[in-house]
């Protein structure tokens, strides 16, 4: 279908990726907790964008490249653990009543989300070997393929995205009238982000 091979199982594989706990759902929860549902969509739509480019660079090559030169898989690893561990601790070591660390502008939430799937090994090694698999070499129809590739992607995930942003803000509302919940909930969601950083430092 459409130069696809198993357009079900390729959405399933989708779904599934998106799902797995990981920077990208805890960046769309903390920016939805922070700034509201406005904060969340912006995060999912940076997510969205990071998701686009990173195929295209894959359709475009760069993922043999990235296989045939390790070292420069390895930089972008470090340099994501390093942003994630930034992000953990900026959060940890806010006082009561800081600017908060994903600030409130819809631009920051955007880019923030476009940062941490970019520089997240987890999104690039899907595209790099992941995604290939499901390229039919045989009934593959060029561009308009990996056109319906990306459009599958940017649907899946601006749904999976709107349905985390919706369930997470009915929870912040509920939690925002106990100051004492959200400042925990802030240093935990600080404790994950530098321990994912941690994980993909030492990820080989």
């Amino acid at each position: 279908m459409f130069g696809i091979a198993d357009y079900g199982a390729f959405v399933a594989a989708i779904v599934l990726f998106l799902a797995i706990p990981g920077p990208g759902n805890l960046a769309l929860i903390t920016s939805t907790g922070k700034g509201g549902v406005r904060a969340g969509v912006a995060a999912t739509l940076g997510v969205m964008a990071a998701d686009q480019v990173l195929m295209w660079l894959a359709v475009a090559g760069v993922a043999a490249l990235l296989a045939t030169y390790p070292a420069a898989f390895h930089a972008v690893q470090w340099l994501g653990a390093a942003y994630l561990a930034w992000l953990g601790w900026k959060m940890l070591t806010a006082a009561p009543g800081a600017k908060p660390v994903l600030n409130i502008a819809p631009r920051h939430y955007f880019r923030q989300g476009a940062l941490i799937t970019l520089l997240n090994p987890k999104a690039i090694v899907f595209y790099m070997a992941f995604f290939p698999l499901f390229v039919d070499t045989q009934r593959h129809q060029g561009l308009f393929t990996f056109a319906v590739m990306a459009i599958t992607i940017a649907t899946l995930t601006l749904v999976y995205g709107l349905i985390v942003v919706l369930l997470t803000h009915h929870l912040a509302e509920r939690m925002r009238a106990n100051p004492l919940i959200a400042r925990v909930l802030e240093k935990t969601a600080g404790v994950f982000l530098i321990a994912f950083g941690i994980k993909l430092a030492i990820t080989k």
